[in-house]
Parts: structure tokens; sequence; C-alpha cells
């Protein structure tokens, strides 16, 4: 008769220490995992979520924009421009960059407070206006809310940033970079893209196409940048724009700044209403 088998011994309990263990571990992985889908799920609201938000405010201001140029169309017998009696977050002209595609197109709001600049880019108030000597400044979200500045790095000297106001247009080109300065007659100002874009001088000697700031340096929107305590008369003040935003992406640590100069303007004519500028067609 074979021998019955001996019985396994059972495992004893198991410490209380390693029970502890297993709970600080579990713990923190769970807490680890809900902090990175809470984290996920921001970035998708910031990125995505926000810029659906913004593309229909947008669209929102852009009809409301074509709306009351049409109505001020048919009412004035005058055809020039006026920015007085602006409100907050309304809208007062369109921009385009043609190297960034045929449909880079936003509507410009008045005013650079968070609920203007859902909108759009939003104009900072005490700058000029399109065409006017001295600074047209506007600022633009980088990442979400529209983004309708993510890519401004990347235009070139020369680029044109074509601005669409009720009776006019307005081409400005960005200026040379600070590396592009010397030389700049006899290297790229030879593109003819580049007529009337030059290295300025006298108070403007500071006056680059791209740079990056702290947030706390005003003076680039002033109207000779970087020379806020400069007075010009208006004969002696260049016309130009300036573009700000956030740098690097998802920061606010400093500010991407893009200057840009008038080269060209001239006025709608009502009797040609789909003409447009042939500074469009420059798309990347």
């Amino acid at each position: 008769m074979a021998p019955s088998p001996r019985p396994r011994p059972r495992p004893g309990p198991t410490p209380p220490e390693k029970d502890r263990t297993r709970t600080i571990v579990r713990t923190v992985g769970e807490v680890l995992i809900t902090l990175g889908m809470v984290v996920l799920l921001f970035v998708i609201y910031e990125v995505y979520i926000t810029d659906l938000i913004s593309a229909g405010k947008q669209r929102e201001a852009t009809a409301q924009l074509d709306d009351r140029w049409h109505e001020q169309d048919t009412a004035e017998a005058q055809r020039s421009d006026h920015f007085e009696g602006l409100g907050e977050g309304d809208g007062f002209a369109k921009m385009y960059i043609p190297a960034f595609g045929a449909d880079y197109q936003f509507t410009i709001v008045e005013g650079t407070t968070a609920e203007s600049l859902e909108v759009g880019p939003g104009h900072y108030t005490d700058t000029a206006y399109p065409g006017q000597p001295g600074n047209f400044s506007v600022a633009g979200h980088r990442v979400g809310k529209g983004a309708p500045f993510n890519d401004i790095n990347l235009i070139q000297s020369c680029d044109a940033i074509v601005v669409e106001t009720q009776h006019s247009w307005f081409v400005y080109r960005m200026v040379p970079l600070e590396e592009e300065k010397a030389g700049w007659a006899e290297g790229k100002g030879k593109d003819p893209r580049c007529k009337g874009v030059e290295p300025l001088g006298g108070p403007y000697e500071a006056l680059v196409g791209q740079e990056i700031v702290l947030p706390t340096n005003g003076g680039v929107i002033a109207p000779v940048p970087h020379n806020p305590d400069v007075t010009l008369s208006s004969g002696e003040m260049a016309s130009l724009m300036t573009l700000t935003t956030c740098h690097p992406r998802f920061s606010d640590k400093e500010r991407l700044i893009v200057h840009a100069v008038l080269t060209d303007q001239w006025a709608k004519d009502p009797s040609k209403p789909d003409e447009r500028p042939v500074e469009l067609e420059e798309t990347g």
C-alpha cells in the first residue's frame, strides 16, 4: 500500500510590513494615474476645446464686421476709415499672412483683455491703427484659443502681413533680422518683394524683424520701438506693425516679437468689390 502524500504546508500570513508597502505603492500609482489623466484632459481642453470655442467666436466677429461694413458702405458718402468709438472686443480689420497659406485670415478686435483674445488677435488700444504713423501693435495667442500667432516665428524678412479695413488695404513687410542688416542692399534687399524694406536708422536703429523679450518690456510696442521716450512728428515717424505672442509655446515666460514696416497701401475701388491685392498670392 502506497504511502499517502504529505500535505503541502500552507503559507503563513503576509507580514503587516509587506501589506503596508503594497498599499502605499498601489495608492501612489493610482494617484499618479489620476493626476496624469487630469493633466491630459487639461491639455486637450487648452489646445483643442478652446480652439473650437474661439473659432466660433471668430466666425461671429467676422460676420458682424462684414455686416457693419456693408451697412456703413450703404450709408456713408465719404470712403475713409474711422476707428473712433470702438469698444473692447469690437472687430475693425482683417489680417492675412500669405506665407501661411491662402486660408490664413483673422478678424482683429479692439483690446487685449483675456475675453478679447479669445475671439482673435487683439489691438493694443494705446497704439496706432492700420496705416497710421506709429506702431500698430497686435497681440495673439500661440497655443489654444484659436492660436492665431502659433507660427509667427516662421515669418521671414520681407514676408507680407496684409491688413484690410473697410475702405483700404495695407501691406506691411517684416523688417530685416539682426544678422541680415549688414549687406542688406547687396543681399536679400535685392529681392523684388523687399522693395520698401531696409534697416532703419536714427531712433529706429534697434529695430529688427524678430526678437524675444521679457513680458515687462513694453517698449517693443512704443511708437518708436525700444525708445518710448522719443517723440517724433507724424512726418518723421515710420508706420510700423508689431505682433506679440508668448514664448516659448505653452509658457508665458517671454514674448516673441515680430516687427514690420508699411510698404504699400491703397483705397478699395467700390466698382471692383472683389479686387484683392496681389500680395495675397504670395502663399508659402
